[in-house]
Formats: structure tokens, C-alpha cells, sequence
């Protein structure tokens, strides 16, 4: 036999090559699964394969070059070529394994047995380039033991390429891996040569006929195989690297915005969207602090006389100018110092320091003045204003109390002729006695003939088609005419009948849903407000239960709403409550989201089904971005923690087109749909039709003369 020896360099390089080809392995597999285009992965995916094919061939030759006999060697081109193209398929089918999205010990085993067949078949093919003569002989147990290695060492490799894809992986841990890859593809290489055995008497047929020197072979192979991996692995870096600071830019902006839209939301939820004036919850914060000044100052309350009729007879849009230009007259008269606000529809409130009573009288009649210099409709009627004014530390000394007071009194000038400014009296509060009679009054009336519920629709924004009804209470008095749902809830609230109330509407509200699926309505919902309920009480619990099962409905078919505010609160009882009656399978609605004290955080613990945007954020949808911005958010946050999103005070085909347009789940308001009787409800929204004439022109519901 011929005995050979290795030159220890060479035996260096092509362990050095084969670590360089792994670590562009892993590179390349971790590329590859990060490219989402399809036409980009395959990219890749080829050069991949063609730099880690080539440079598990060039490590083999490394490997034969440093092995020397006492003979001239060569190798033949074509067999030599041939063994580049099956290391090339082995790992081009070795990456595209290792890309896939799973990978089954099953799948692993399939593809090491099937790489290692493949650089095997690289190895001998290579091998056989010599053209020994006679051929080489090899031992049984060490070519057996070459075949189980290079399966081996295949297994190896693609479990740690599969492990190590993602681009996360730091460079320490991918050259780790790369060393333990390269070893073991070094370790099939060299069991396979030792399996090899030359006879005494043999020659090298390529070195004899024409094949390619060893020495050109060693300068193609470090030269073209190497340089092609450092080359393939540098643009893979780089591109990686713009990739990085690509996103990091990306994630820059996307977070600049997110701050910007949560910056306009936070502004939005203490701001009136049409006017930009402070909101209530603003309101009584800046009065507050006012108030802690230690300095006297005045609160007033103004109401628009007649408003109302403003937007009957001149259509909203007046409404609106008239709403802007009375905001723009306050904000002259008064310094960055002083609030002006706006309480809802057509109420301000305004505070400012005043040196005494008479100061403040002349501060209010400047104001009647600057109201009454505004002009609304075709034919400039003047508008005309009712002011309440409360005084520090004559009337009170905190925000809430003042503000209460100054509204008494706008009340009582409004009575007094309109127009007019009045400051509050004790006198004033002999409205407590007639509290009282109407409080009698309603209790007796609870389950009367006098108090009954009126339903107004809701319409899924998909198809337009009747999802259900919001029921409110009213109370038809025989003296004082209808009350309003707000002045029903407010007396029974104050003076602890909401419980029996509450109870009362429950029950109604169920008894007509059950009344609307024996009709055929079986997909109808019915939403009812828990507004002054006490959350922290088994009763509700009770109630719900109760009324479920008199009337057989299924819980999903009832929706209990709470206010934001109530929603953020942290009694333990309350949260309680929600959560068993959410186990029913009863759905919770937050109200009037958007403006209330409730975090993110607060919101994703309760068991909340769906979410209402406030009204304030619909109102100025046609012709303000900043508020398409904030329902776009609110409605993007309410899908991203699966809750359907309604859309309330839709009052403009405008604002439904923009409400649908913005992803709003249901939709309610009075174009589609004003508070009606049961016996209206089903006559005009029975018809399967998924809209009806008769909606578009129901008013909103209005109050009796009396009570505000």
C-alpha cells in the first residue's frame, strides 16, 4: 500500500473553510426565513445553497490537497465538477428544509439521512476524480463509519440551523454553532479518507491523461469557492444591517405617530370636538384650580335660548356656526387665565377672578351682550342667552358645587324671561321640595301605565340591517307632561330608588325582547344602561338572572352598559359583579368611551364585550381630521382586544358614511332611528329590509316644558 501523510496547513484551512462554510449556513437559513416576498427567499435561497454547497466541495478539496502520496496527482474536470454540483444540491436542499415553518423529528431524520447520502456521494465522487489504477480500496468498517458520519453530521446541521434561523441569534452563538457544524462536516471528510487504501503499484489516471493539476485546483478552489462565501455572507450582512436600521427607522415613525395620535386622543377626551373649548371633565378641573388660587372669582353657567329650534328650523350646520361663533365671542372677552368651556350642546361655563358681586354682574352682561351680537339662519336672527352666575366664597368653595349652583340659576333666568343673567339665592333651592313630590310621584308611577320604555334601533354598519334596541325609560306625567330619561335617572339616582328602578327596566326591556323573537326576531339584542345601579350589590346580579329566566332568553341576547368612569373604578365588588354576570354570557358595553378616567389597562381587566364611542367624537367627523384620527385609533384599539365598537349619535349621512367607513361595528342615532314606544319600534323596523324610509325622519326625542 502506498502510504500518504497530510501537509497541516492545508489540514487548518480546510477546517477553517469548513467553519466558514456553516456559518454561512446559518446566515443564509436565517435569511431565508426572515424574507417574506416569495421571490426574494428564493433568491437567497440559491445563493445560499450555491456558497455553502461550494464551500463544503472547496473544505473537501482542501482536505485531498493536503493529502499527499509518493505519486503525481490530478484531478479529472468533469467528475471534479460533478461533485461541486452534488454538494450544491445537498444544501440547497438542506436550506430549503430548514426554512420550512415546522420541522418534524420525522422530516429531520428524512433530510439528514438524505444530505448525508449527499456529501457522502460528494466525497467519493470526488474521490474517484483521481482515476486511481487500480482503483482505491476501501475498508469496510471506516467507509461504514464515513457513510454514519456524514448522517450524522448532516442531523447536526440542520438541527442547529433550524434552531439558530432567526436573525436574533447573536454573532457569538452563530460561531459557536458554525465551529460545532464545521467539525462535524471535517470529521465525515477525513474518516472517509481514512477508509481509503492505494495500492502499492498505483498510479493517477487524471494526472497521466490530462486532468487538472493539483496546483491549479488548489488556487480555483481558494480563490473562487471562499471568495464566493465572503462575498454571498458580506451582502447578506449588509443587507441585513439596512434591514435593521430600515426598521429602526420604521418603528421610529410608527411610535412618533402613536405618540401624536395618543397626544390628539388624550387632547380630544378633554376637549369639546367642535368648539375646541375645554370639556366638562376639563372644565372642573381648571375651576378647581381657579378656586385653589384663594382669591374670589365667579362660576357662570349660559344656555342658549331656543336652540333647538335653531337646528329645526336652519338645519344643524346652523347650529353648529352659531355653536362656533358664541365660542369665538367668549374667547375674546377672556385671557389665557380664565376658562371658557363648553358643558354639552348648548351650555358653556365660564370662570375667571372678579373683585366682588357687582363685577361680576357687569362681567355677565358683557357676555349676554357678546351672545346677543351673534346672528344665525338667512334672516340674522340674534341669538339670545339665560346665565346662571355663583360666586366664591359667597355660594361654595369647591368646582362642583359652584358649577351646580350657577346652573340652578341659569335655570331660574331662564324661567324669568330668557336673555337675562341672575345670581344664585338660597331661595332657589325650594327645588328640593318639589324633588321630593316628584320623587313620591315616580315611585308610585313605577310599574304604572304612567312610566314605560322606549326603544331605539341598532344597526349593524355592514348591511344596514336591525341588530337590536337601546332601551330608555319615560315617564308621561299627568301634570307636568314627559320627562326625560336624563331627569328620570338623575331623581331616582339621588335619592336611592335606582335599585327598584333599575329592576323594573330590566324586566320590561326583557319581556318586549322575548315578545321580538317569538316574532321571528331571534338575532335581536337589547342594551340597557346600568346608570346609577350600584355595582358593588348582589341585586343587579340577581335581577339579571331573574329576568333571563322569566322570560327564557339567552344571556347573549342582553347587553348591559356602564359608563367609562364606572367601568375604571377600582371597588373589588363592582368588578366582581361584571364578571359573574359576563360568566352568564351577558355582553358588557363601556359608554361614552373616550372621556372617562378608565386606563387601557383598567378596560382590558373588565369583562368587556363591546365598547360606545362618546357622541363628542362623531359630531365633527365631515369636516375634522383630527377627530377621524381619534375614532380611527379608538376603533383600532377596540378590534386589537376583539371588542365590537359602537357608534352613537349618528345624526348626518355624513357621519354614517365615516362611522362605516372607519371600521364601526353598530351604529346608533337618530337618522336611523329615534327612542320610540314597542308598538312604533316594531311597526316601523320589523320589515326585514335592511333600511327603511320612515328612519330617516325621526326626531330626536324631545323633553316636556318643565323639567331640564
Amino acid at each position: 500500500m502506498l502510504a500518504g501523510n497530510y501537509n497541516p496547513l492545508l489540514v487548518v484551512l480546510s477546517i477553517l473553510v469548513a467553519i466558514l462554510a456553516s456559518f454561512t449556513a446559518l446566515n443564509m437559513a436565517a435569511r431565508i426565513s426572515a424574507e417574506r416576498p416569495r421571490r426574494s427567499s428564493l433568491r437567497w435561497l440559491v445563493a445560499g445553497g450555491i456558497a455553502m454547497g461550494a464551500g463544503i466541495w472547496s473544505m473537501h478539496f482542501i482536505g485531498m490537497l493536503a493529502f499527499r502520496l509518493p505519486i503525481a496527482l490530478g484531478y479529472d474536470l468533469w467528475l471534479t465538477l460533478g461533485s461541486l454540483l452534488v454538494a450544491v444540491l445537498a444544501s440547497l436542499f438542506a436550506l430549503w428544509l430548514v426554512s420550512r415553518t415546522t420541522l418534524s423529528h420525522a422530516a429531520l431524520a428524512l433530510g439528514a439521512v438524505l444530505m448525508g447520502l449527499g456529501i457522502a456521494w460528494m466525497h467519493y465522487i470526488g474521490m474517484a476524480a483521481l482515476r486511481m489504477q487500480p482503483a482505491i480500496d476501501y475498508e469496510p468498517r471506516w467507509f461504514a463509519a464515513s457513510i454514519i458520519i456524514a448522517i450524522g453530521a448532516s442531523w447536526t446541521a440542520l438541527h442547529i440551523a433550524f434552531r439558530l434561523r432567526s436573525l436574533e441569534h447573536a454573532l457569538p452563538t452563530r460561531l459557536i454553532a458554525a465551529v460545532v457544524m464545521g467539525m462535524a462536516i471535517v470529521g465525515m471528510h477525513y474518516t472517509g479518507m481514512a477508509a481509503a487504501r492505494f495500492p502499492a503499484d498505483a498510479v493517477c489516471g487524471a494526472a497521466i491523461s490530462g486532468g487538472v493539476p493539483t496546483e491549479w485546483l488548489a488556487a480555483i478552489v481558494v480563490l473562487l469557492t471562499v471568495g464566493g462565501m465572503v462575498t454571498v455572507l458580506a451582502l447578506s450582512l449588509l443587507e441585513q444591517r439596512m434591514q435593521g436600521r430600515l426598521l429602526e427607522l420604521r418603528n421610529t415613525m410608527l411610535s412618533a405617530s402613536l405618540d401624536d395620535a395618543r397626544r390628539q386622543l388624550f387632547h380630544a377626551s378633554q376637549h369639546d370636538s367642535l368648539t375646541r373649548l375645554p370639556n366638562r371633565q376639563l372644565s372642573h378641573q381648571r375651576i378647581q384650580h381657579l378656586l385653589d388660587g384663594g382669591r374670589r372669582a365667579t362660576v357662570m353657567a349660559l344656555d342658549l335660548d331656543g336652540f333647538r329650534h335653531i337646528n329645526g328650523a336652519f338645519g344643524p350646520q346652523a347650529g353648529d356656526a352659531a355653536l362656533l361663533a358664541v365660542a369665538d365671542r367668549l374667547r375674546q372677552l377672556f385671557g389665557a387665565d380664565d376658562l371658557v368651556g363648553r358643558l354639552g350642546a348648548d351650555q358653556f361655563v365660564i370662570a375667571r377672578t372678579v373683585e366682588d358681586a357687582q363685577a361680576a354682574d357687569a362681567l355677565a352682561e358683557r357676555i349676554i351682550l357678546a351672545v346677543n351680537s351673534v346672528r344665525v339662519g338667512p334672516y340674522e336672527s340674534r341669538l339670545t342667552a339665560s346665565l346662571g352666575v355663583a360666586l366664591l366664597p359667597d355660594h361654595g368653595d369647591n368646582a362642583t358645587r359652584l358649577l351646580n349652583l350657577a346652573e340652578t340659576a341659569m335655570r331660574y333666568a331662564k324661567r324669568a324671561g330668557r336673555n337675562l343673567h341672575t345670581a344664585y339665592a338660597d331661595w332657589m333651592n325650594d327645588e328640593a321640595g318639589q324633588d321630593q313630590r316628584l320623587l313620591q310621584e315616580l315611585s308610585a308611577a313605577i310599574g304604572g301605565p304612567q312610566l314605560s320604555l322606549h326603544y331605539q334601533p341598532r344597526v349593524l354598519a355592514e348591511n344596514g340591517c336591525i341588530s337590536g334596541a337601546e332601551a330608555s325609560p319615560r315617564w308621561l306625567h299627568p301634570e307636568h307632561g314627559a320627562i326625560p330619561p336624563e331627569r328620570i335617572i338623575c331623581l331616582a339616582e339621588a335619592h336611592g330608588l335606582m335599585e327598584v328602578l333599575g329592576g323594573w327596566m330590566l324586566d320590561q326591556a326583557c319581556r318586549q325582547l322575548r315578545s321580538w323573537h317569538d316574532a321571528g326576531h331571534e338575532d335581536w339584542k337589547m342594551l340597557l344602561s346600568l346608570a346609577g345601579r350600584d355595582l358593588d350589590s348582589t341585586q343587579l346580579l340577581h335581577d339579571v338572572e331573574r329576568a333571563l329566566h322569566t322570560h327564557a332568553l339567552p344571556p347573549s341576547a342582553l347587553v348591559l352598559e356602564l359608563s367609562e368612569t364606572a367601568a375604571g373604578n377600582d371597588r373589588p365588588g363592582s368588578a366582581a359583579t361584571l364578571r359573574a354576570i359576563a360568566a352568564l354570557g351577558v355582553g358588557i358595553c363601556i359608554g361614552d368611551f373616550g372621556i372617562g378616567f378608565s386606563s387601557l389597562l383598567r378596560l382590558r381587566q373588565h369583562p368587556a364585550t363591546e365598547i360606545k364611542i362618546n357622541r363628542a367624537f362623531l359630531l365633527a367627523l365631515e369636516d375634522s381630521d383630527e377627530d377621524v384620527v381619534v375614532v380611527s385609533a379608538i376603533v383600532a384599539l377596540a378590534h386589537a382586544l376583539e371588542l365590537q365598537v359602537v357608534a352613537e349619535g349618528i345624526e348626518t349621512p355624513g357621519q354614517r358614511a365615516h362611522a362605516e367607513r372607519l371600521g364601526c361595528d353598530h351604529l346608533l342615532g337618530y337618522l336611523l332611528g329615534g327612542p320610540v314606544s314597542a308598538e312604533q319600534f316594531t311597526r316601523l323596523h320589523a320589515s326585514p329590509a335592511p333600511s327603511h324610509a320612515g328612519l330617516y325622519g325621526a326626531r330626536p326625542f324631545t323633553s316636556g316644558p318643565t323639567f331640564e
